[in-house]
């Protein structure tokens, strides 16, 4: 069965994608160096689902030390590393924009000399659609994403180049996926429906930034576990957008909140983040002809889902720190 390197495994994404990846006989070797990003409650909550798994092996590390990630690589031999550690966030980037560097630029570039040093010939990055800045919308992946609007979105751009690079010199196989806002059970706590929802349930009043009427491109997280599987195929170089190809109003997911949760929101109104989007859409028809991929999840349902987690796992929930 193949073996599969996955960074940032006690993260959000990298949790589904190596709980899918087990699920289908896989081997995963899972990397995390568990943070205080955000709560990290909430990544030993993820990464004890993974342990339940005999093919799981798990190893507590920093992708900006090369020399720590080196032998765990050369043990194992994974036929190829799914990059999906971050420092992820476009607000906290602008406070502390060092740490987004190291681990989303010096990360990237460490991972990537490895795979070329130790004969690892595919490699997943997961980028974001923070990268086109105030683009307008639908998002194409042929646009020159030139202007980002914060410290993460230009670190994920500088990391996607730097995968570029290491295909034209060295011939990996690269896989580039901009992620468009991804949102499910046991999803960051620093991301609005996360937020949203728990404030909700915690009787406490909801900030929005601007006039609640910014859209964004919200995609269910195994339907973002599916593309980036997909995504292990050979492709040469290709930079692909994972969206749910639908825009949706602020002020309309909190609505749908409401009635899930059976609360009434209170909502407080902040000025506008200047490095906030308006709005995002992906095109995703590359996704579509390159992967055959396509979102499964309509908002209402996943939004159902989310809320189910929220509710199953009260007691862990309530007492995550949201930001």
């Amino acid at each position: 069965m193949p073996v599969y390197a996955v960074t940032g495994c006690a993260g959000f994404i990298g949790w589904r994608t190596a709980q899918r990846l087990l699920e289908e006989g896989a081997t995963v070797v899972g990397i995390d160096n568990l943070n205080d990003a955000y709560d990290p409650r909430l990544k030993w909550w993820r990464l004890h689902q993974l342990q339940a798994y005999a093919n799981f092996h798990f190893v507590q590390a920093d992708v900006t030390n090369k020399d720590a990630i080196e032998p765990i690589l050369r043990q194992f031999r994974p036929e190829a590393l799914l990059n999906l550690a971050a420092r992820a966030g476009v607000r906290q980037s602008l406070q502390d924009p060092w740490s987004y560097y190291a681990t989303n630029v010096i990360g990237t570039l460490n991972l990537l000399e490895l795979c070329r040093q130790l004969g690892i010939n595919k490699f997943v990055l997961a980028s974001t659609s923070s990268v086109y800045g105030a683009a307008s919308p639908p998002f194409r992946e042929d646009q020159v994403p030139d202007c980002p609007l914060s410290p993460y979105a230009a670190s994920k751009r500088a990391a996607e180049l730097l995968c570029a690079t290491y295909h034209s010199l060295y011939r990996l196989d690269v896989t580039v996926l901009r992620y468009f806002t991804v949102y499910g059970p046991a999803g960051r706590p620093d991301m609005s429906l996360f937020i949203f929802t728990e404030r909700l349930l915690r009787g406490e009043p909801l900030e929005i930034y601007g006039d609640g009427l910014q859209e964004r491109d919200f995609t269910y997280v195994d339907d973002i576990v599916d593309g980036t599987i997909r995504a292990l195929r050979p492709v040469g170089y290709a930079v692909i957008n994972l969206g749910n190809n639908r825009r949706v109003r602020l002020l309309e997911a909190i609505a749908m909140l409401e009635q899930l949760l059976q609360r009434q929101a209170q909502l407080v109104f902040r000025d506008p983040h200047p490095a906030d989007i308006p709005a995002t859409e992906a095109d995703i028809s590359r996704a579509s002809a390159l992967l055959q991929w396509q979102p499964r999840t309509p908002f209402a349902e996943g939004l159902r889902q989310m809320v189910t987690w929220h509710l199953q796992y009260r007691r862990e929930a309530e007492v995550i720190r949201i930001q």
